[in-house]
Formats: structure tokens, C-alpha cells, sequence
């Protein structure tokens, strides 16, 4: 026979084991991702603790907080015990952390390699759900100068206007550009449309001796690359 244990709240708890007391006592890094969120909502419902509901929402979203970044308020909000003004705190806490991974790239980067315009494109297009279209400004020793969004669209694609891109090129003086533009959907085949801007802006590129050196599409877990396939 199954014993029957009444939940407790979290103000009931032994102290070493209450989220914010615990963080207090050992350190951020001795909270499970349960227990950070669990501090960010402040309190459950009449059926389960804060931390109760904090691992209900981790499940669902499979212990994944990549996948968690991505979500809006109003998903948040579906989850009983979850109302706006928590599901706020949930996101913008989220949307710190990626700011913080953007800002840790370093203010002196020389492209080598294509790995090297990815990381730092990547905080850039991270848990977008539309797509935006990026450049990469070098000089002509291949140090990134500046990046610059260029466009958003929807789900399924965003206009690159060359135009654009190489008055803003030109503006900063750059002596080469890198294109990026992400795919939401996570794969990284480039479409016929990607083929062909690509191509276009290779060619205007080298009329203004301002040259186009890749192109990448790129998704949370890994980029093509336009120059590694020998399309540029």
C-alpha cells in the first residue's frame, strides 16, 4: 500500500532545501535548472510547490532549455500556476542569457575560417523563430569591424536588397563582407533563392572591389557555408 505524503510548500521546507536559501548558502551553480526558475516564479499553486511546477514545465519542454528560450509568454502562460507576470520573469531571464553570450564574443575577431563568422553570428540569430538577414564588415586584414541586420521576414524567407548592403558596406569602409541569414526551421540546405541572391552579390561585389568572402545559413546547432562548398 502506497503511503500518501502531503506536498509541503517551500516555505516549509528544511532551509538548506528552500531555492533562494540554498543559492544563498552554496552558490548559483548547486541550483538545478527546477530551482532557478522555481526562484524566478516565486510560488506555485495549491497543488504544487514552485519547484513542482518549474520541473512540470522543464519536462514538457524535455529538459531542454534551448528549447525553453524559444518560447513566448503566452506559451509560458498556458501552464496552470503560470500567469503573465511570471511567464514574463521566465523569458526575460532567458533573454538575458543569450544577451550575455553575445556580449562575451571578443571585440578583436580575425575570420580564418568560416567556424570563426559562425560563432559570432551565432548569439545574433539564437532562438529567433522569423529570419533576419546579417553582414559581416571586415577590413583588409579580416578583422570583423561591425555587423549589421539588414533585413527581417517571416518563417520562410527575408529580402537581402544589395543596395542596402553595399551602401552600409561602404559607409564603414569595409574591404569585405560576410552574408548570413538564419533558417528557423533548422535546416541548412540553401534554397534557390539563397543560390541566386548569393550569386548576385558575389558578382556586385566585385565590381565595387568590395568582395563577398561567404555566405552562411545558420540554426542553433550548426551553419552552412557558402565558401567551404566552393559556391563563392
Amino acid at each position: 500500500m502506497e503511503l500518501y505524503q502531503e506536498k509541503l510548500g517551500i516555505k516549509l521546507w528544511a532551509e538548506a532545501d528552500r531555492p533562494r536559501e540554498k543559492l544563498l548558502l552554496h552558490g548559483r551553480r548547486h541550483l538545478t535548472d527546477a530551482e532557478l526558475i522555481a526562484i524566478l516564479i516565486g510560488s506555485g499553486n495549491k497543488n504544487e510547490s514552485a519547484v513542482d511546477l518549474s520541473k512540470r514545465i522543464l519536462a514538457f519542454y524535455k529538459n531542454d532549455l534551448d528549447t525553453l528560450g524559444k518560447i513566448s509568454v503566452k506559451d509560458l502562460s498556458k501552464f496552470k500556476g503560470i500567469g503573465e507576470a511570471k511567464a514574463l520573469s521566465i523569458v526575460a531571464a532567458l533573454e538575458l542569457g543569450r544577451r550575455r553570450k553575445e556580449t562575451e564574443t571578443p571585440e578583436v575577431v580575425k575570420v580564418t575560417y568560416s567556424k570563426d563568422a559562425y560563432l559570432v553570428l551565432l548569439p545574433v540569430f539564437q532562438d529567433l523563430n522569423h529570419e533576419e538577414f546579417w553582414i559581416l564588415l571586415l577590413n583588409q586584414a579580416n578583422i570583423i569591424i561591425g555587423k549589421q541586420l539588414i533585413s527581417k521576414g517571416g518563417l520562410a524567407g527575408t529580402v537581402s536588397d544589395p543596395k542596402i548592403i553595399f551602401k552600409i558596406a561602404l559607409e564603414h569602409s569595409a574591404a569585405s563582407i560576410i552574408l548570413a541569414h538564419n533558417h528557423p526551421s533548422g535546416n541548412i540546405k540553401p534554397s534557390s533563392q539563397d543560390l541566386s541572391i548569393t550569386k548576385k552579390l558575389v558578382e556586385a561585389g566585385k565590381m565595387l572591389d568590395l568582395y563577398v568572402l561567404d555566405h552562411l545559413i545558420v540554426t542553433n546547432k550548426m551553419f552552412y557555408s557558402f565558401g567551404d562548398e566552393g559556391l563563392i
